[in-house]
């Protein structure tokens, strides 16, 4: 089993950079591909970025491409999301996913570990 607990979001400006991490416990995260979904009320959970196992490999979607940067410290155990140049459609609850494979995903349903989430809001 492996618990995810995201930290650092919370209410921001337009324009302003914001990082959010995500530690890991009770499995090291080494061999796990990871990355970041978020949700806003009465929508599906959508992808945003995704980095595979060894963090040479990362995906984006393209509404936050070139502004987001998904990144990971396996000796930490921590997954890391910088958010630069928000805006107020970023506003969502994010979530930390992980999945017991060295490749990502692009769909929900393919990341069984889950944390909270955090919310990120952004007044324009």
């Amino acid at each position: 089993q492996v618990q995810l607990v995201e930290s650092g979001g919370g209410l921001v400006q337009s324009g302003v950079s914001l990082r959010l991490s995500c530690a890991a416990s009770g499995r090291t995260v080494s061999s796990l591909a990871m990355g970041w979904f978020r949700q806003t009320p009465g929508k599906d959970r959508e992808f945003v970025a995704a980095i595979s196992y060894n963090g040479e490999n990362t995906y984006y979607a393209d509404s936050v491409k070139d502004r987001f940067t998904i990144s990971r410290h396996n000796a930490k155990n921590t997954l890391y999301l910088q958010m630069n140049s928000l805006k107020p459609e970023d506003t969502a609850v994010y979530y930390c996913v992980a999945r017991s494979s060295y490749s990502t995903s692009y769909y929900a349903n393919e990341y069984p570990y889950w944390g909270q989430g955090t919310q990120v809001t952004v007044s324009s």
